[in-house]
């Protein structure tokens, strides 16, 4: 039977997809892990990562609990954490803004670090693909990487008692993101919000409940955008 170009971006998506399963199988691990540890049943577990289904927030607002922060605080500090989601659905609309409603639902649940960074980039590789390729390409990116998540927040959670402090899980954390983020470091709006949030977080660190989070993102993003936005005026007048 012939390919279509259909099923070639959806096999494109699945290989593109596949190097980011070796730093979120111990992430999810150690999501299930901690989930345990900190005394919540299985189903709220699961719940954590078939509803968030975005493992910084996860963390951050399973910190917060263990702390027994207010509610609230526990709320804002993993929005804000997640408020990244914004800017990448922002970013990536021109690629996906016409497909169907609910096929743009669908992917704004897959919309994951992993998934967007791979598909940014290959969509400013290939600006010339249709939709209908790129949001294939989407569905086959998410196709390994979100059931990963489950599994392996299943397996860490009810496993957990038995993986040895030897293995070191939390080490995907810091790893995920500095692959993830370094790349993404191309402009000097970019550099301006990294490098602001991570002044912000030192001289805030001293912050209960871990609030710092959300100062400091919102300031990097403010920061960034601001940048950008001189940048952009500064471009318009040269032109």
């Amino acid at each position: 039977m012939r390919k279509t170009p259909s099923d070639s971006a959806y096999l494109s998506g699945i290989i593109g997809g596949f190097p980011f399963l070796l730093v979120l199988l111990p992430f999810g691990l150690l999501f299930g892990v901690l989930g345990t540890e900190a005394g919540l049943p299985l189903s709220q577990v699961m719940g954590f990562s078939f509803l968030v289904i975005a493992g910084s927030a996860q963390f951050t607002a399973l910190q917060l609990m263990t702390e027994n922060a207010p509610v609230l605080v526990v709320l804002a500090s993993a929005l804000a954490v997640n408020l990244r989601m914004a800017m990448y659905s922002a970013s990536i609309t021109p690629h996906l803004g016409a497909a169907p409603l609910w096929q743009r639902a669908l992917l704004s649940y897959m919309l994951v670090d992993q998934t967007y960074a791979m598909a940014m980039q290959t969509y400013e590789a290939q600006p010339e693909r249709s939709v209908r390729w790129k949001v294939v390409y989407f569905f086959g990116l998410a196709t390994p990487i979100c059931p990963l998540w489950y599994g392996a927040t299943y397996a860490g959670a009810v496993l957990g008692a038995t993986i040895s402090p030897e293995f070191a899980l939390d080490f995907a954390v810091p790893i995920t993101f500095l692959a993830l983020v370094a790349p993404a470091l191309r402009t000097l709006a970019h550099i301006a919000a990294a490098m602001t949030s991570v002044v912000m977080a030192v001289l805030l660190n001293w912050m209960p409940y871990n609030l710092w989070l959300m100062v400091a993102g919102i300031t990097a993003m403010i920061v960034g955008a601001e940048v950008e936005r001189r940048m952009s005026r500064a471009k318009a007048k040269l032109t």
